[in-house]
């Protein structure tokens, strides 16, 4: 015997759906973090830094990310807007005294310079930490695909902001600071507006809409990684051809607003649910005593009911299993969290001390400018979160593949692309580019859902938080570290009080080593995929009943 459920999407999903588009938003603008390469020379001419010095600011800058700590805490008990206006308020101060201090306005310490790269740092942990949350807990049965879609934007983000200060302001290192501090200001207040968290799909109808639209939101986010590819390749544009270039990009930005006002009207279109006769969706009696319960956990933490009420009274003493609901403190104590973190430390430590150096990398091997690498960088960065989000989902819901095999899957391929970087064969800048771009893209994407698939949503924030201590940790260790001192120790001292090295020799052993810790990651990468499969069969279990009972029903 079954009930019936209305199918129709509640008058609030237009409203849930622009709060999606407002965070794509603030992703597109909140990779700012990623960009130091393009003002880090200046900074280092006007300081007269030598490179660890130099390297030690990009660590300032990622050290930032270590107090996202707090972000995660926050993030479950105050609202998205204000986290969001923190964050951006935050972004102001960091990046306007940078500002300052290159368009020579005003002279800054050492010591304060890592202060405000700091805050500068800490601002995108805010807004990426209430974008995540807010659109996981709105969009939790289809995780794979918002994840893949929001880092696939802080991966564009780069390219949009170096494209438009080229376009804009001919590559001027002031003027692309003024933007890093005022234009996350402004769509963070729009985003705070229409981002809040909503009730998630409740029907099969509906998740299958959503992935209907997420197909939508990344094919827009395509054509925008084309478009800011194919301006990277054209020599010399002019003056007016750049602005039309700037005047479309904005315009291919706002073009997902065409979603949530499809639902609006298609919602209106739709009968009221007074009306005799409406077309309403069949549910089974067994999905409405677990309706409630997949609301608020993942599938794969669903217990059976009676086991539930057996257990009733033992479950606060019992240490939660994976895939279950875990408190910061139990998430932390289990072997598969580290081996998540360590794995995660291989993969993006490496990535971002390539990003931090790629200035001087460039101008070790010959190039005058590096604008096009970070735009690389940036872009195929998009492609490795974008289309790993939505394949492994695609994944767990037809085989249940672990997800953490796609994060082994990078490693490997980064791990080559630090042995062609580091035999410096032509081209293999472009290609290393491309290769860490898509890897460190992959890493962000699989990891984001992985985490609250294997620990829960509760207490997510805070989770997402701590392993994102990576980025500080692995920019200390592999950027600070491993490529400061290793470059220094190759360079010579120049007149005015730097020092420069010239040559594929200057970081060679700081890519084979690279190259060693990504072969590590895999090996962690592939014992977390063993010890989770169980978990992921689970979701494959339960996604493929769902599918099945809503079939019956439909032919019915």
């Amino acid at each position: 015997m079954g009930i019936f459920r209305l199918s129709s999407p509640s008058p609030s999903t237009a409203l849930k759906w622009l709060g999606f588009v407002t965070a794509v938003w603030v992703q597109a603008i909140s990779g700012n973090n990623y960009t130091f390469s393009n003002y880090s020379d200046s900074l280092k001419s006007l300081m007269n830094l030598t490179q660890v010095e130099l390297n030690n600011l990009s660590v300032a800058k990622d050290v930032g990310k270590a107090f996202g700590l707090l972000a995660g805490l926050a993030s479950d008990r105050l609202p998205t807007w204000l986290i969001l206006l923190i964050g951006s308020v935050e972004g102001l101060v960091g990046y306007g005294a940078q500002w300052l201090v290159v368009s020579e306005k005003i002279t800054l310490s050492y010591w304060q310079m890592c202060i405000f790269l700091c805050m500068g740092g800490n601002s995108t942990t805010w807004m990426n930490t209430a974008v995540l949350v807010t659109c996981i807990r709105n969009f939790r049965k289809n995780r794979g695909p918002v994840a893949g879609i929001l880092k696939g934007y802080v991966g564009l983000s780069t390219a949009i902001f170096t494209d438009l200060c080229v376009a804009l302001f001919s590559d001027d290192a002031a003027s692309f600071l003024v933007m890093l501090a005022v234009v996350p200001l402004g769509v963070c207040v729009i985003a705070a507006f229409f981002l809040r968290e909503s009730p998630p799909a409740n029907t099969h109808a509906e998740e299958q809409e959503e992935y209907r639209f997420f197909w939508v939101f990344n094919a827009v986010a395509v054509v925008v990684a084309l478009y800011l590819l194919a301006y990277d390749f054209i020599p010399s544009p002019s003056t007016t051809f750049s602005r039309v270039f700037a005047a479309l990009l904005l315009v291919l930005l706002a073009s997902p607003l065409g979603i949530p006002i499809y639902s609006f009207f298609a919602n209106r279109a739709r009968p009221s649910p007074d009306i005799e006769g409406q077309e309403r969706e069949p549910l089974l009696v067994e999905e409405v005593k677990t309706t409630e319960s997949h609301d608020k956990v993942d599938d794969v933490a669903v217990e059976k009911a009676e086991d539930v009420a057996a257990m009733e009274g033992e479950v606060g003493k019992r240490v939660p299993l994976i895939g279950e609901e875990h408190t910061i403190f139990e998430a932390l104590r289990t072997v598969d969290f580290w081996v998540l973190f360590i794995s995660f430390l291989c993969g993006v430590g490496t990535g971002l001390a390539v990003m931090n150096n790629m200035g001087q990398i460039g101008l070790a091997l010959g190039y005058a400018d590096v604008s096009i690498f970070v735009s690389l960088t940036s872009i195929w960065g998009f492609f490795g979160r974008i289309i790993s989000g939505t394949v492994s989902e695609y994944f767990i819901k037809k085989a249940g593949t672990p997800r953490p095999l796609w994060n082994a899957a990078s490693q490997i391929v980064m791990a080559v692309g630090y042995v062609l970087m580091a035999l410096a064969v032509p081209g293999s800048l472009y290609i290393g580019s491309i290769v860490v771009g898509i890897c460190y893209g992959v890493r962000l994407a699989i990891t984001v859902p992985t985490a609250s698939e294997l620990f829960g949503l509760k207490y997510y924030g805070l989770i997402y938080n701590i392993l994102i201590l990576n980025l500080p940790l692995g920019s200390f260790l592999f950027s600070g570290l491993l490529a400061g001192l290793l470059y220094d120790m190759e360079a010579t001292p120049t007149a005015g009080g730097g020092n420069t090295c010239v040559g594929a020799h200057c970081y060679r052993l700081v890519f084979v080593i690279m190259a060693i810790a990504c072969i590590i990651g895999f090996g962690l990468d592939i014992l977390l995929s063993v010890r989770s499969k169980a978990v992921y069969a689970k979701i494959f279990t339960s996604k493929k009943s769902k599918r099945s009972s809503a079939a019956a029903s439909n032919g019915h």
